[in-house]
């Protein structure tokens, strides 16, 4: 009897311990919180550019608290294919969309056996939510006369691994302008709305049905809102015990660029210039929040944009006053050049992360996906992640992930590879939107591909094709090789999505 006693008491306590150690092992899991900007560009914050002439003080002292990445890039110079990338760790030109951007009645994009941060942090144990601008498509319940607002919507961010979400479908410039709240449009529009360009220059958007609870100025105070009411729910008594990943991708500084007071004329920029510091101050609150729940310690904060500043910013005006969007670096949204895809990256991760320091290291949105994989301490998988590397070595203090390859995409599909400081554009031109555009480019004679090296010509200004023709079949080599893996990371051969061409015309 003492033996049997004693045994059932073994049991019971390693039972209860190992219920203990399972609780505690859910307490310590940090929650995770990435916040996206859009069309923000690498010079909006002194963080990352010494010369910034936007009072950005909470993102600052966020980047002080912090790691601050200098060579961070988007996989797109664009919004929605940038989203995808995050999101699945995957380049997006590996998918079905070729080019461009998703509208705001788009389909889905991301199938629901696509693995995405949000499966990923699922099976991790937590809690997920997406607030936001999604601009990766859902499935409106669409009828001969448009759109029936009464109806759920379906394939949102749900399928994709979200538990909830509130946001709206496309840019802020797009309708419908509707909220939807985890497949449910919270009202239905009895109107259209729009300003034009000519009669507002950075607060335009256009013309489309607008719902009564949809205030287009509004809309950024609003998500900051819903995400701090977020974080105060995960945080109550009956949550606390189980983590927490919110995905907040917000709809600015991107057009309607509506900054309110007290920010409106704050910048003496102009208005994008007061826009950003809107953001900054709602960042702040957001910040905040976590301290006053008391989960600042144990959560991990990224704050990113998803390509470069935008020229609706207009570069002429903010140049004039002093401020580049795209710290030195040429070209802007949309570009194969650097200002279209180098952007701002912020990590905080109290106790793991050395406040104050500083990486060189090439960094790509992707990897933000093998990073919390990592840090959830689950396994690899043969999808999921295909084109991302753990930023976990750099919070370590580690000069480097392992990435030595960034390939780079253009609205107009456009490719680009980088290996070291050599950089090889596969256009004539920008590939976006500045100067010299691709039709330009190709009646000035230009030739199709361009050569760099960033570190003797960071601005990209003298092309090397010439002069390295060993370079550049090396590097045409291994776009072509990571384009028929399925992935740049070690690992199985995946298809992809489409066929992918990426060699230029000649």
């Amino acid at each position: 009897m003492p033996i049997r006693f004693f045994a059932s008491a073994l049991l019971l306590i390693l039972l209860c311990s190992t219920g203990f150690a399972a609780e505690t092992n859910a307490q310590r899991m940090p929650n995770v919180i990435v916040v996206m900007a859009d069309d923000m560009g690498l010079g909006d914050l002194s963080a990352t550019n010494p010369q910034c002439q936007i009072k950005t003080p909470r993102l600052d002292r966020l980047a002080s608290e912090g790691l601050t990445f200098l060579d961070a890039h988007t996989p797109s110079s664009v919004c929605t294919p940038t989203r995808y990338g995050l999101l699945t760790g995957r380049y997006n030109w590996r998918s079905k969309l070729a080019n461009g951007v998703l509208g705001g009645t788009s389909p889905h994009l991301i199938p629901a056996d696509r693995p995405t941060l949000g499966h990923l942090m699922q099976k991790a144990g937590y809690h997920t939510a997406m607030i936001g601008k999604w601009h990766l498509g859902w499935d409106w319940h669409k009828t001969n006369d448009g759109i029936d607002f009464s109806k759920p919507v379906k394939n949102g961010p749900d399928i994709n691994g979200f538990d909830y979400y509130y946001g709206h479908c496309g840019s802020l410039d797009m309708p419908p302008y509707v909220w939807v709240e985890t497949g449910k449009p919270t009202a239905i529009p009895v109107r259209e709305e729009g300003v034009t360009r000519e009669e507002d220059a950075y607060g335009w958007y256009r013309k489309g049905p607008i719902a009564p609870d949809f205030e287009i100025e509004q809309v950024l105070p609003h998500l900051f809102d819903k995400s701090i009411a977020y974080v105060q729910e995960r945080t109550s008594d009956v949550n606390r015990d189980k983590p927490f990943f919110l995905y907040l991708p917000l709809p600015a500084p991107h057009t309607p660029i509506v900054p309110l007071p007290p920010f409106r004329n704050a910048s003496s920029l102009n208005p994008y210039g007061d826009f950003v510091m809107q953001v900054d101050h709602h960042m702040g609150q957001l910040l905040d929040t976590l301290k006053e729940q008391g989960i600042e310690g144990n959560t991990i904060v990224f704050f990113t944009s998803d390509n470069g500043c935008s020229p609706q910013a207009n570069f002429p005006v903010l140049k004039e006053k002093g401020h580049d969007p795209s710290a030195g670096f040429r070209g802007h949204k949309a570009d194969l050049y650097e200002g279209g895809h180098r952007v701002p990256l912020l990590v905080r991760w109290p106790g793991h992360v050395e406040p104050g320091s500083k990486t060189q290291s090439l960094v790509c949105l992707t990897d933000i996906y093998p990073t919390l994989e990592a840090i959830t301490q689950q396994e690899l998988q043969p999808t999921g992640g295909e084109d991302g590397y753990s930023l976990v070595p750099l919070f370590e203090g580690k000069d480097s992930t392992g990435r030595d390859t960034l390939v780079s995409h253009s609205i107009s599909g456009h490719f680009a590879i980088r290996q070291g400081d050599w950089k090889l554009l596969l256009a004539s031109g920008s590939g976006g939107w500045s100067a010299p555009k691709e039709n330009v480019a190709r009646k000035q004679g230009l030739p199709d591909l361009q050569l760099y090296n960033l570190a003797a010509d960071p601005a990209e200004q003298e092309n090397l094709v010439a002069e390295h023709p060993e370079k550049v079949k090396q590097l045409l080599d291994l776009l072509q090789q990571q384009v028929e893996n399925g992935r740049c990371t070690p690992g199985e051969k995946v298809p992809n999505d489409r066929q992918v061409k990426v060699m230029p015309q000649g």
